[in-house]
């Protein structure tokens, strides 16, 4: 009797394939090591510089000018932390205040603003719509800064300047909140719950508030911590607004105890402690509301 063996079959355009259940084992291994080192690369990038700024707020001046940040001495994390809200009178206290105001409170208004007016050019038909509309995303490509003198200009006319609101009232109105809510409110608010909203007698401002702005609930969070990430950082509009130490922001208050420490080095270690609590707003902000602004970034993606 006569056997057969199986042979492998030959394509002769594309030559002998590879047996069933043969992976290319070696190929996949390359391309996930590959993977993990840019991953990796990418993790020590991010996070050297936190790391270095953790262990630099935990020392004194000397060892920071002597590179001693990774010494397990000279411990000085309260006495930096106590000489930081100390210092001038406690003005850092009141920067930080300032900043929560400007931040947290026009980042909370503005994003009302924003996804309001998103709202409006998603689901409601007027005159010129998308000229308007395009005024805003010419908005949205011009940067703060080219802003910063005009605005200037108009706040020195009508007297604001060196003023809370001077810097509070400009960052109300954000052309990307606009631009994405507008992209939120057509993946979340379909147009026949509002028309069933309608056919009960609801009018159009009730139903906003009591259906359209609770179904818009994770684009409105997402558009808050973008404008909250915004100002927190904004420096060069209140650097021109503000001549009043007592307003400045964070950025613009570590900004001048960073050039006075070319004269008075014991202003570098409280730089430094006070970047480093200055990050803490933004930090909680992700992580308490993370999973409201991962399902806004994600919204309309899927039909």
């Amino acid at each position: 009797m006569t056997t057969t063996t199986p042979t492998t079959p030959v394509n002769p355009s594309r030559g002998p394939s590879r047996p069933l259940g043969k992976p290319f084992g070696g190929s996949k291994l390359t391309s996930r090591g590959i993977a993990n080192a840019v991953v990796l690369i990418a993790a020590l990038y991010t996070m050297l510089p936190a790391l270095w700024l953790v262990l630099a707020s935990t020392k004194n001046a000397d060892a920071l000018f002597g590179s001693d940040i990774f010494s397990l001495g000279d411990f000085s994390f309260a006495r930096n932390l106590s000489d930081l809200f100390s210092m001038d009178g406690g003005l850092y206290g009141e920067w930080y205040v300032n900043s929560l105001l400007y931040a947290v409170v026009g980042a909370l208004a503005g994003s009302l603003i924003s996804v309001a007016a998103g709202y409006a050019f998603d689901k409601y038909e007027f005159r010129h719509k998308e000229k308007f509309f395009g005024l805003v995303l010419t908005g949205v490509m011009v940067p703060p800064t080219v802003l910063a003198l005009p605005l200037y200009l108009v706040a020195s006319e009508i007297g604001m300047v060196n003023t809370f609101w001077s810097v509070f009232v400009p960052v109300l109105f954000n052309p990307f909140g606009v631009y994405l809510a507008r992209l939120l409110s057509s993946g979340y608010v379909p147009n026949e719950v509002l028309e069933a909203s309608r056919v009960d007698g609801a009018g159009e401002l009730q139903t906003y508030v009591r259906v359209s702005l609770r179904m818009l609930g994770p684009g409105f969070v997402t558009v808050f911590l973008f404008q909250l990430t915004a100002i927190w950082n904004n420096f060069f509009l209140p650097m021109v607004m503000l001549s009043d130490q007592h307003l400045y922001p964070l950025s613009l208050g570590l900004y001048t105890w960073n050039s006075a420490a070319t004269v008075s080095p014991e202003y570098y270690p409280l730089v430094v402690i006070g970047s480093l609590l200055a990050v803490v707003p933004l930090i909680l902000a992700f992580v308490l509301l993370q999973r409201y602004w991962k399902s806004g970034l994600t919204a309309g993606s899927v039909k």
